[in-house]
């Protein structure tokens, strides 16, 4: 990977992490939401140093932008 791939805070992300959603998200094709301040474990960084793949409340392959993301 090239690009380091940060939070909304400029924190360097890596696979494992745990991770904060800092706004309140809906997901496309359901009609769940994901509420701020949820806490996201486990995180997988993608080729794209904007996004990481998550599975949230029984959500799997969840794909979130980092810039909704801050480090927890």
């Amino acid at each position: 990977m090239s690009e380091e791939t940060r939070d909304t805070n400029g924190t360097i992300l890596a696979d494992g992490d745990n991770v904060t959603v800092i706004k309140d998200l809906k997901v496309k094709g359901t009609s769940s939401t994901i509420k701020r301040g949820t806490l996201v474990k486990g995180i997988r960084l993608t080729g794209n140093p904007d996004e990481v793949e998550c599975r949230v409340a029984k959500i799997k392959g969840l794909v979130l932008r980092t810039e909704f993301l801050k480090k927890a």
